[in-house]
C-alpha cells in the first residue's frame, strides 16, 4: 500500500481568476495599513506634530476599521460582497487623496478615518467571495494566496511611499497611493462577474441563516463565533507586539545593530509569506486545522520566550524573527479554515465581520500595552507578552474547533 501523500488539487481557471483578484484587493487593503506610519517623519515636520498625535492617526484607523468590520459583515450578506469591495476601493482612493491635500492635522484625521472605513469590509468581503466561489478542496490554497498577498501589501507600502516622498514629496506619495487604489478598483470592476456568487446561492442563504443560526443575529449566540473572536484578538496582540516594539525590544536585549532592527521585521514578513505557501497544503485537510495551529504557535511561543530570556548574539535575532514568521505563516491558512467552519450557512459575512473585528481590537490595544512595558524599561516583558498571546492561540484554536464540532453534532443547540 502506498504511503505517498495525495496530490494537491489542481486549480481551475475560474478559481485562479477569483483567487488572484481577491488576493490583489487584499494586498491593497494591507498596503493602506502602512501608508501613514512610514511618512511620519515628513508629517511631523510639515505640521509640527507630536508622536502622540501621529500615533492617534493609526489608532483612529483601527478603531473605525474594528467597529465598521462588524457592521460590514451584515452589509456583505445583504447586498453581496462585490459592491462592498468596490466601495472599499473607492474609500481607499478617497482617503489617500484627502491625505495628499491635508491642510493640517484635521485633514490627516479625515484621511485616516476614510482608510479605516475602507479597510473595515475586507475580511468579510474576501472570505465571502472565496468561500462561495472556490471549490472546497482548493480553499487551503486560496487562503494561502490570500495571506501571502496581505504580507506583500505590508512589505510594499513602506518602499512605495517612502521612495516617492524622497524624490517628489509626501503629498505626491499619498497621491500615488490613491492612483494605486483606483487601479485596484478598476481591476475589481472588470472582474466583477467572476466574483459575484451565483444567484441561487444568494437566494438560499436566507432560509439557511434562519435554520442554522436562529435569525439574522442568531449567529451571535454561537459559542464558536466568540471563541474565534477571542482567538483573533490574541493573534492581533502577538502580531502587534512583533510589528511595533518587538524589534526594538530585541535590540535592547541582544545588542542588535541599529541597521538590523528594520531587517528583523522584513525577514519576519517574508518568512511568513513563505510559510503560508506550505500552510496552504496542510490546510487542505480541515480536520487537522487545530493541530497545525497548535504546533506552529507552540513553536513560535518558545522562540519568543527564548528572545526574552536567552543570551542570543545579535546576529541570531533576525533568524529568530524568521523562524517565528515561518511558524505563523504555516498556521495562517488553517486559522482561516477554522473560522470558515465556525460560520453557519449564509452568515459568512457577518461571522467574519465580528471575528475579524477582534483583529482590530487587538491591534489597537497591543501597541499601548507594550509601549508601557518599554517605557518601564522591561523589553523582556514585551517578548513574554508575545509568547503568552501565542500560547493563548493554541487554547483558543482547540476550544473554537471543539465548539464547532459540538454545534454540528447538535445543530439546534447554540
Amino acid at each position: 500500500m502506498s504511503s505517498a501523500a495525495p496530490a494537491a488539487p489542481a486549480l481551475e481557471p475560474g478559481d485562479t481568476r477569483v483567487i488572484v483578484v481577491v488576493g490583489i484587493a487584499h494586498g491593497v487593503s494591507h498596503f493602506f495599513h502602512l501608508v501613514l506610519p512610514p511618512l511620519f517623519p515628513w508629517l511631523k515636520d510639515a505640521f509640527a506634530l507630536s508622536y502622540s498625535e501621529l500615533g492617534l492617526l493609526v489608532t483612529l484607523f483601527f478603531v473605525i476599521s474594528g467597529v465598521g468590520q462588524s457592521v460590514a459583515g451584515f452589509l456583505v450578506d445583504r447586498v453581496g460582497p462585490v459592491p462592498v469591495m468596490l466601495g472599499s476601493m473607492g474609500l481607499f482612493a478617497a482617503s489617500a487623496a484627502a491625505l495628499s491635500l491635508a491642510p493640517g492635522f484635521a485633514g490627516l484625521m479625515l484621511g485616516a478615518a476614510l482608510a479605516g472605513l475602507g479597510n473595515a469590509s475586507f475580511h468579510p468581503v474576501d472570505y465571502s467571495i472565496l468561500n462561495r466561489k472556490v471549490a472546497a478542496r482548493r480553499l487551503g490554497h486560496a487562503y494561502a494566496v490570500h495571506g501571502i498577498s496581505g504580507n506583500l501589501g505590508w512589505a510594499v507600502a513602506p518602499v512605495f511611499v517612502v521612495t516617492i516622498a524622497r524624490f517628489a514629496g509626501w503629498r505626491e506619495a499619498f497621491a500615488g497611493a490613491s492612483l494605486l487604489a483606483l487601479a485596484a478598483l478598476a481591476l475589481v470592476w472588470v472582474n466583477r462577474s467572476a466574483l459575484e456568487a451565483p444567484a441561487h446561492r444568494d437566494a438560499g442563504t436566507v432560509s439557511a441563516i434562519h435554520g442554522a443560526a436562529g435569525g439574522t443575529f442568531g449567529f451571535l449566540r454561537l459559542r464558536a463565533v466568540w471563541l474565534s473572536f477571542a482567538f483573533f484578538l490574541a493573534y492581533a496582540v502577538a502580531l502587534g507586539g512583533v510589528q511595533t516594539f518587538g524589534p526594538e525590544a530585541a535590540r535592547l536585549l541582544h545588542d542588535v545593530p541599529l541597521e538590523w532592527v528594520a531587517l528583523c521585521l522584513t525577514v519576519y514578513m517574508l518568512a511568513s509569506a513563505g510559510g503560508t505557501i506550505v500552510g496552504g497544503f496542510l490546510a487542505s485537510d480541515a480536520e487537522r486545522a487545530e493541530r497545525v495551529i497548535g504546533v506552529c504557535f507552540g513553536g513560535a511561543a518558545l522562540v519568543a520566550v527564548s528572545v526574552a530570556l536567552l543570551p542570543w548574539p545579535g546576529w541570531v535575532v533576525p533568524l529568530l524573527f524568521g523562524a517565528m514568521g515561518v511558524a505563523g505563516g504555516i498556521a495562517n491558512p488553517s486559522r482561516d479554515l477554522l473560522i470558515k467552519r465556525a460560520a453557519p450557512p449564509g452568515a459568512t459575512g457577518r461571522v467574519y465581520g465580528v471575528v475579524y473585528s477582534g483583529l482590530d481590537v487587538g491591534m489597537s490595544l497591543a501597541p499601548a500595552a507594550f509601549g508601557l512595558m518599554m517605557d518601564a524599561g522591561a523589553p523582556a516583558g514585551v517578548w513574554m507578552g508575545i509568547a503568552l498571546a501565542q500560547a493563548a492561540l493554541i487554547v483558543g484554536a482547540f476550544r473554537a474547533g471543539r465548539a464547532t464540532r459540538v454545534r454540528d453534532a447538535a445543530p439546534d443547540a447554540v
